[in-house]
Order: structure tokens, then C-alpha cells, then sequence
């Protein structure tokens, strides 16, 4: 079955898809998202820790591969908004740094970014408007110059607010977490609910289907989203410059979507397995893969969360997220010790969180454990290595290959870190390290830049060897710097989408057939 003709079609109505889709409001242009799964209901599931953690309620069934052919399930996601209706609404800017090329602690050496700061800056503003960012511009010792954030920063509770002072007795100095969540008096956030890891059922969180897409498809009846769609192939024409149209499977079978621009926005794994699986006679190794990088140059942050507890004293905390420490985000802050990276509130844990420990003794305390502790999410810096890459295997399931980079400096903020707590007045400190399912924060995969040779789409998102076709998700980051990358995702889509609408006014179809 043939589809209507579009304007754009944007494959993946995640947070990048739909902030890019949100550029389009009021432009008459027609434009469609196609989603592989479907909205998330509102439901008392939501908020259920059993369904939402014990049993996956809404992870994806996907399974991977590892290099030796080991399957493993990692914590994927395919509904509108995609993972980030799960974030925990942490909104970072990459650091000015981070959008160069820089030499990690282990050697390894981090690819530099066709844009600068300086050339997001206004898009990071847009974005944290339409997000609801909270926070406390200039706090943060690491963060770049920027105008203030919309929305004044979080307070921290009693117990949170104690654990700030005693890090800065520690010398640390703590600032006010950058969050996505409508808080604040007559707002709608309710404290106490699960928010790290858990949809909102009141639609408080600033993620990609709240801040972006429903406002874009009220606002303009030529925004639409199909759902439960999983394109299968990209389609180019005869000369091998222009994509024609996409193939994928819906409800009533197959369908054909044509259109003039395609946006490639079905995450780091989804964007390049589907590039891959598009090979034809005059795209052998896969479609914008002349330079051989499409699926190469993965990374996933290393990440460890760390728990710390008083052991005579409950952690009665209902919003945890509001404290963050950036005092060894780069190397050359903290050089005797090797550490760096990122450190952070995480949301509450629960018992649930702690079912599956590695150490037993966790799992039979979990209750007293989740009770007391104060908990955290350490978060470094991985390399886009070429060797680290994921590809689709015969049954379309992803193998991915990847190699570790930067582990040592991660364990070495992860060791500092537990011995200040524990001087702070903290005496138990539980680390739980990173697996290797845990591949969150994933890019690389499509990487932009200016050398065609070397990367798959240039500094606008347009991939090198197509006229029509681009990407807007995290597989466009040569780096993954040491922070949460939403906010990038969202800032950077938001550019890209003002890049195409601009391009396609000046060049309006000829012929529009509806």
C-alpha cells in the first residue's frame, strides 16, 4: 500500500524526532513521524514499581548480541518519546570543551564536533524554554556562558540539603541539578512520585512527546504521527543521490511513505541499523555508508551508581534529583587522583532497584538499604572507537562490539568519591558497576562532521552522500562528553529542523499531490 506524498518524514518520534517536527508548526508543510510502537497510556502502572521495574512493563523485547554472540536484553525503548519518557529529566549543556577534541586519561582520543557552543547556545535556550529546565545558571564551576535557565533550580529537601553541606566541608562545591520536570508552586510535578526510570502520569516531565510533540501536532493539523510502523528499508532512486521513499511494516502490512526530505531520528541503534539494512547495488555496504562509519565509533557512557548510608537514619526525600558535582568533570581537575566525570542525584531507590543485586547480602537488606540511602549516578566519558560498532545480523537483532574506553578514570572517580562520603559522615558505601546491558546514553553511530571520509552526515545533519536524507538523534555526537545528552539531542534537533524548513521554503514543491 502506497502512502500519501510528504513533505518530511521523520523516522522515530523520540525526543529527537519530535523536537525536529516541532520546527515545523505553522510552516504548511505536511509532515508525518513514523513510530515503531505506540503513546504510553496514562495508567496506575505508571508509577508501579513491580510493573515498571521487576516486570519491564515497557521495555522493548529487543535482543542483542555481544561480539562472541552472547545474547543480552538491553533497556530499549519504542513508544512516542522514546527513552526519554523514562529519563530521570536530568538537562544538561555539554561543557564548551566537549565540542572538541580532546585526549581522555586512558589515551584514547575523542573526535571533535562540526559546531560549537557557541553555535548551540540559542538552540540550548529554546530547548530548556519548551523542556522546562530548572536550575541556577553560574553555580555550576564547569558550565559554559549562558543566558539565565527559565525556570528558577529546585530546592533540596532536608536531607538533601545537609548532604550539600557536608560535601562542601569536603571542599566539594555542590550546585543545583539541571531538571526537566515541571515543578514549583500551581506546577504540575507531585513530589513523591517515581520519576527516574518511570513515565509521568500527569504529563510533568519536560520529555520529548510532552515538551515538543503534542504542542506541535495541537498547534498544526499537518503534523501527524503513525504509529506501530517499523520501516524496514530507505529506498533511493536511480541515481543513488536521492532517497524516494521508505518501506516498512504497519498494522495493514506493508506501506510505502514518499516524500521529499527524509530524517533519520530512530535513535543511535535504531538510525544505523536501518542504514545498514538499505544497502543496495549502489550503496553495497549500506546506505550514506561510503565512508565505511556507519554503526562505527558507539559509545555508551560508563556509568556506576553509588549508594550512601547513615545507618541509623531514613532518607525520607520525595524529589532526590537536585544535587550534582562537577569538581572533576574534566581530567586536569583532579590529576593525582586520574578521575573524572560527572556526579549526580539519581531518583530514589527502591527496594525493586535492588531485587537483582549482585551481592546477596544487598538483596535480603533491600528494604532497610532503599530506606536509608542516599543514592547516585556516577557518569564518564566513552571514546567513539571504530572498532566499537554495532550491526544488524541476519535476523535483524544488533551485535554490537564494543570495547570499554576511559573505565579506569570512571573507577578512579567512583573509589575518590566513596572515600569523601565516608569522611562526610557516610560510613557505608555500596557501588554497583556498569553491565553490559547497560547501554544507556548510546551515540556515535552516524557521526557528523566536515570530512566525508571519515564521518556520514555534514555540520547541518544532511548526510554526505544523499541529497535528501538526514539525522537528528545522538548517533550525529562525535563525542558523549561526561553529562546527560538529552538536552544536546533536543537543541541540536531544534537547529537541523530550522536548517530544513529554510532550505525547503526556498526550494517549494513543484508539484504537491495529496
Amino acid at each position: 500500500m502506497a502512502e500519501t506524498d510528504w513533505d518530511v518524514v521523520i523516522i522515530g518520534a523520540g525526543l529527537g524526532g519530535s523536537a525536529l517536527a516541532s520546527r515545523f508548526v505553522g510552516s504548511g508543510l505536511k509532515i508525518v513521524l513514523l513510530e515503531r510502537g505506540g503513546y504510553l497510556k496514562t495508567e496506575p502502572a505508571n508509577w508501579d514499581t513491580e510493573e515498571v521495574i521487576s516486570r519491564g512493563r515497557y521495555e522493548s523485547d529487543e535482543v542483542w548480541l555481544d561480539a562472541a554472540g552472547r545474547s543480552f536484553h538491553p533497556r530499549i525503548y519504542h513508544n512516542v518519546g522514546g527513552s526519554s519518557k523514562f529519563f530521570g529529566g536530568t538537562a544538561f549543556r555539554y561543557r564548551s570543551s566537549d565540542f572538541l577534541s580532546r585526549t581522555l586519561p586512558d589515551g584514547t582520543r575523542t573526535a571533535g564536533w562540526p559546531v560549537t557552543y557557541e553555535d548551540m547556545a540559542f538552540w540550548y535556550d529554546l530547548a530548556e524554554e519548551a523542556m522546562w529546565v530548572h536550575g541556577s545558571a553560574g553555580s555550576d564551576p564547569t558550565e559554559p556562558e549562558r543566558n539565565p535557565y527559565p525556570f528558577p533550580a529546585t530546592e533540596h529537601e532536608p536531607t538533601i540539603a545537609d548532604l550539600h553541606r557536608r560535601l562542601e566541608k569536603a571542599s566539594l562545591r555542590p550546585f543545583p541539578l539541571p531538571v526537566a520536570v515541571d515543578q514549583g508552586p500551581g506546577r504540575r510535578c507531585r513530589k513523591g512520585s517515581p520519576c527516574d526510570g518511570f513515565p509521568c502520569r500527569i504529563r510533568a516531565k519536560g520529555d520529548g512527546e510532552n515538551a515538543f510533540l503534542r504542542p506541535a501536532l495541537k498547534a498544526d493539523e499537518n503534523i501527524r504521527v503513525h504509529t506501530g510502523i517499523r520501516v524496514r528499508r530507505i529506498v533511493h532512486d536511480d541515481t543513488g543521490r536521492r532517497v524516494r521513499a521508505v518501506i516498512a511494516e504497519g498494522p495493514d502490512g506493508e506501506a510505502e511513505y514518499r516524500g521529499r526530505i527524509f530524517v533519520l531520528a530512530a535513535g543511535a541503534a535504531g538510525s544505523a541499523a536501518l542504514l545498514l539494512e538499505s544497502a543496495s547495488p549502489l550503496h553495497p555496504e549500506g546506505l550514506a555508508n561510503s565512508s565505511g562509519m556507519v554503526g562505527r565509533n558507539f559509545m555508551a557512557h560508563n556509568n556506576s551508581v553509588v549508594m550512601a548510608l547513615r545507618l541509623f537514619r531514613k532518607n525520607p526525600t520525595r524529589f532526590q534529583k537536585t544535587l550534582a558535582i562537577n569538581d572533576f568533570y574534566h581530567p586536569e581537575d583532579s590529576p593525582s587522583t586520574g578521575a573524572s566525570g560527572n556526579i549526580q542525584m539519581r531518583g530514589k531507590i527502591r527496594p525493586e532497584n535492588l531485587a537483582n543485586h549482585p551481592s546477596a547480602p544487598v538483596r535480603l537488606l533491600r528494604r532497610f538499604i532503599a530506606a536509608r540511602s542516599l543514592d547516585f549516578w556516577l557518569m564518564s566519558e566513552d571514546a567513539g572507537l571504530p572498532e566499537n560498532r554495532l550491526e544488524p545480523d541476519a535476523d535483524s537483532r544488533i551485535r554490537l562490539h564494543r570495547r570499554p574506553s576511559n573505565m579506569e578514570s570512571h573507577l578512579a572517580m567512583v573509589r575518590l568519591f566513596a572515600r569523601i562520603l565516608r569522611r562526610s559522615g557516610y560510613p557505608l558505601v555500596l557501588v554497583r558497576k556498569p553491565r553490559l546491558e547497560a547501554v544507556q546514553h548510546l551515540c556515535g553511530t552516524t557521526r557528523f562532521g566536515t570530512d566525508p571520509k571519515t564521518t556520514v552526515m555534514d555540520a547541518e545533519g544532511k548526510c554526505h552522500d544523499l541529497d535528501n536524507l538526514y539525522g537528528c538523534d545522538a548517533g550525529l555526537f562525535p563525542s558523549s562528553a561526561a553529562v546527560n545528552p538529552a538536552l544536546t539531542v533536543a537543541a541540536n534537533a531544534l537547529r537541523i529542523g530550522s536548517v530544513i524548513r529554510t532550505r525547503m521554503s526556498s526550494h517549494p514543491p513543484k508539484d504537491r499531490r495529496s
